[in-house]
């Protein structure tokens, strides 16, 4: 069988929405398939800082049902279908400290933001997606799904391994359907959150944040390529794994980390 790809607009005629797309992994993302051809929707609570004429942003809270629910029916109603769905929402704002000082509300929040807002986007746009018999949903997860930092980020890590069990069953179900489902699961990606989580550490634990840096990095075992990943490079791999060149590929975790998980 023999496929001719156009790598410059493989896209063209697709929609894609990317959640939490306004910056950092999202953002890139967003540009990434925008380059490719698509026609690109993002989604976040608040607007970007620079907007982008060519991507159409929806204001939504995804940690309600209620959030979610506007993003799908405002994407059908404007587009009529959506090809591309990449869940890339999530993050922990969960304060350091272990089990003990952390509430009922630390771990809703966590599972709302990291588990079911895209459980729910995927309920909303997957009869679509079934009935055209196409469509990819890439799940990005995180390497704590496997290598959990119980002092930090527990309930994320949770969430997230939750996430990709999800993903694997889903994908079971719908991959006859014609629709892909796929996981993506980055190590430390160098964005303002991941900055911002190295100060909330510092600060609960009273230490400087290149103190905090490097404890965050021993409890990973560190990063055998000697850094963090840029938001562009997991995009990149975004951009792959949705184009035509991957079309055999659903029910996978893809691991992009540097080579920090010490197992295979």
């Amino acid at each position: 069988m023999e496929n001719t790809f156009n790598f410059n607009n493989e896209l063209s005629g697709k929609i894609a929405l990317v959640t939490g797309g306004t910056k950092g992994t999202g953002k890139a993302i967003a540009e990434r398939l925008e380059a490719a051809g698509a026609t690109v929707i993002i989604t976040a609570r608040n607007p970007p800082e620079q907007p982008n004429a060519k991507q159409h942003f929806i204001a939504a809270d995804l940690t309600k049902a209620s959030g979610t629910e506007k993003v799908v029916n405002e994407v059908l109603e404007q587009f009529g279908k959506l090809d591309i769905l990449v869940n890339n929402l999530g993050g922990s704002e969960t304060k350091s400290g272990g089990y003990s000082v952390l509430n009922d509300k630390d771990w809703l929040h966590s599972l709302e933001n990291n588990l079911l807002a895209p459980v729910r986007l995927d309920r909303g746009f997957l009869p679509q997606m079934v009935e055209q018999k196409s469509g990819v949903i890439v799940h990005i997860a995180s390497i704590q799904g496997k290598l959990p930092l119980y002092d930090s980020t527990l309930p994320y890590a949770a969430a997230k391994a939750g996430l990709i069990n999800y993903s694997k069953g889903l994908s079971n179900e719908v991959a006859p359907k014609g629709v892909r489902v796929l996981t993506v699961s980055p190590g430390w990606i160098n964005t303002s959150a991941s900055k911002a989580m190295m100060e909330r550490i510092a600060e609960s634990s009273n230490t400087t944040i290149e103190e905090a840096t490097k404890s965050v990095m021993d409890a990973l075992g560190g990063i055998p390529i000697g850094r963090p990943a840029q938001p562009e490079e997991v995009a990149e791999l975004i951009g792959f794994l949705v184009s035509p060149r991957a079309n055999y590929l659903t029910g996978t975790e893809f691991i992009i980390d540097g080579g920090t998980l010490p197992t295979i």
